[in-house]
């Protein structure tokens, strides 16, 4: 008997150092999930075993001790979270990773705080959302040394102290967003030498007066009411990649770090561009750093010594109040690849710029980089061709809804002198200038004529002429891309097709005539590869089939809605759904016959069967009018013999 017992408890010796040996590696239970389970507790039988844990979206009030030796990871947002025992967490050597968001944390702090306190291995913490204010978020960070990221999204947090992250400055992301906060002591972020990621959207803070944070790279200030950023000018090297000034009351372009790394700079929806000229704007934000920095007199000119040495390829200026176009500002970004600029107060782009001050010539600046450029929505009437001129990378120009006229081709505009005669007085715009043009959008522009060769010159690949409802179009238009066109949008211009004149464009894949009142498409697309075709709203009662079967060797995609196509002459329907091709819209498409209207996918069912009648009601109409005309001869025929015979009898009365 003990001889049994002994080699029993061998055995069970042996299987648990095996366990501990291979970290449990076999049949080993990695995560559970209990989510929106309307749990009131946690489960009683979880396993010892598991790594994650997942008890998010149910009803726990409490938290009592959890033993579970080898969990990595626990998730109790959205619960009713607001008492933890202090040991709860004593027996979580392992955890790394705590979600607690959506509770109610704000209660029994001396309890919670020391519950988290005696997790040592934590690295990802999420507190959002518990109504936490800043006495409760400093006890809950007490202790958490090996803290790599934090979240504390929309508590009551009004201000952010030096002793905040004292006990975690191994933080590489903190996110406080949705706050209350108006006061960040100095102190508070710079200890951190880590931290890459900092976000303190949504929040109440007016201004940053003196940016330090020279470790960080990505730095989210959105949706607060900043009115200006300055950077005290040092040789410090900023690793700043991102920044995100969008949603909030700028005046002026941010002094950024001297020598700095900065790629993205978002500055939408502010109020830049208020100050009328750029040269107000420029003087007035150098004045505010010389009174920031206590600097006497303006030396010189801080924001554009700064912003040439900036690397960036992104900004975003939509949704400001610019009424002319900042172009010293601007060129001086040589790295600038894209800018949006839409949604803007601009009427016109002139070039106004100073003289050299050493010749006294106009000089000229460029936008070596520059790929990208939004111009929509502002009100844009006339384009400076030394603007265009610029622009010497363009490749795509949004201009949608605005008011810009295509000139006509002018090739005798050769010289740089010429073209400089071009001035307000001339309201359009020479696109052939820009020879890089890849793409161009001149959607909802009030285009009043496309003339022969506008685009000439330019390498388009894709051009969107879209809600020009007045536009004529001369032929010869696309003369000039027609080699290179992939894209063409031509909707939403009540041309007929006597209107539309395309050439064979033996690159186009993509056409949208919809929205016209067209009755067929152009026999020249018959040498085009067209992948799609939208024709939606238009007056098809039929398609030539065989422009569609010589159109359907590439066709994938086909839009035919909104028109009043006739059933029983639908060979070019037939060929499309035989072949498989995408009608994507064929469900709101419908035929008419004789007798009413039939939902394509009804009709494609049987299509005979609705043509069947008409084609008997055809015939029986041909034979009833054979029968009639047979009819009718008959009766003058007798009418006739019959008459002869009177005439032959009153004759022998007459003798």
């Amino acid at each position: 008997m003990v001889r049994h017992m002994f080699s029993n408890l061998l055995l069970l010796w042996s299987l648990c150092h095996d366990l501990h040996i291979t970290g449990l590696t076999h049949h080993e239970p990695k995560d559970q999930s209990w989510s929106n389970q309307n749990l009131y507790s946690v489960p009683l039988d979880l396993d010892v075993r598991l790594r994650r844990v997942d008890l998010s979206n149910n009803f726990i009030r409490q938290l009592q001790t959890l033993a579970l030796p080898y969990l990595e990871q626990l998730d109790l947002s959205s619960n009713q979270l607001d008492l933890i025992s202090e040991g709860a967490f004593e027996n979580l050597a392992r955890l790394e990773e705590l979600n607690l968001s959506r509770n109610a944390l704000n209660n029994n702090l001396g309890s919670n705080s020391k519950a988290l306190q005696s997790i040592s291995r934590l690295k990802t913490l999420d507190i959002s959302m518990n109504g936490l204010r800043n006495d409760a978020v400093e006890l809950y960070l007490q202790n958490k040394s090996s803290l790599d990221r934090l979240k504390m999204t929309g508590n009551a947090l009004t201000r952010l102290s030096h002793n905040l992250f004292k006990d975690s400055k191994g933080l590489r992301a903190i996110t406080i967003d949705d706050n209350r906060i108006s006061v960040i002591e100095q102190g508070t972020f710079e200890p951190l030498s880590q931290l890459e990621m900092l976000n303190l959207a949504k929040n109440n803070l007016a201004y940053i007066c003196d940016f330090k944070l020279y470790q960080v790279k990505y730095l989210n200030l959105s949706r607060n009411s900043v009115e200006f950023f300055v950077t005290r000018e040092d040789d410090q090297l900023y690793r700043l990649e991102i920044l995100d000034l969008s949603h909030n009351k700028l005046l002026y372009f941010p002094i950024v770090p001297k020598i700095n790394s900065l790629k993205h700079l978002y500055l939408q929806n502010n109020m830049v561009g208020t100050l009328n000229s750029e040269a107000t704007m420029v003087s007035e934000a150098n004045a505010l750093y010389s009174e920031i920095t206590s600097e006497r007199t303006v030396r010189k000119n801080n924001l554009h010594s700064n912003w040439r040495l900036m690397p960036l390829i992104h900004i975003d200026l939509s949704y400001n109040h610019f009424r002319s176009f900042p172009l010293e500002t601007l060129s001086l970004l040589t790295s600038l690849e894209t800018l949006n600029f839409s949604y803007n107060c601009l009427k016109n782009i002139i070039w106004n710029i100073r003289n050299d001050n050493e010749s006294g010539y106009r000089r000229q600046l460029f936008f070596p980089s520059l790929k990208y450029l939004d111009l929509q929505s502002n009100g844009l009437a006339y384009i400076s061709p030394l603007f265009l001129n610029a622009l010497t990378q363009i490749e795509t120009l949004n201009l949608q809804n605005n008011y810009v006229q295509p000139c006509a081709s002018m090739d005798h505009l050769q010289s740089s002198q010429s073209t400089q005669q071009i001035n307000l007085s001339t309201s359009c715009v020479v696109f052939g200038q820009l020879r890089t043009l890849k793409h161009l959008n001149l959607k909802e522009n009030n285009i009043k004529m496309l003339h022969p060769n506008t685009f000439q010159k330019t390498s388009l690949v894709s051009l969107n002429l879209a809600g020009n409802s007045h536009m004529v179009m001369q032929v010869g238009a696309l003369e000039g891309v027609q080699k290179t066109l992939q894209s063409l949008i031509v909707s939403e211009i009540n041309m007929t097709s006597s209107d539309l004149s395309l050439p064979c464009m033996p690159a186009l894949t993509q056409l949208n005539i919809s929205n016209n009142h067209l009755d067929m498409i152009p026999s020249s697309l018959s040498c085009s590869p067209l992948r799609e075709i939208d024709i939606r709203n238009n007056h098809f009662v039929s398609l030539n089939h065989s422009l569609i079967l010589a159109l359907s060797v590439h066709l994938n995609l086909m839009c035919i809605s909104g028109n009043y196509f006739n059933c029983c002459d639908s060979k070019w329907l037939t060929i499309l759904h035989e072949l498989k091709i995408n009608l994507s819209d064929i469900s709101d498409a419908v035929c008419f016959t004789s007798e009413s209207n039939i939902v394509m996918t009804e009709y494609l069912k049987n299509p005979s069967v609705y043509c069947l009648f008409h084609t008997k009601a055809q015939e029986i109409h041909f034979v009833q009018m054979i029968i009639i005309v047979l009819f009718v001869t008959v009766i003058l025929t007798v009418l006739i013999i019959f008459t002869r015979q009177v005439c032959c009898t009153q004759g022998s009365f007459i003798v």
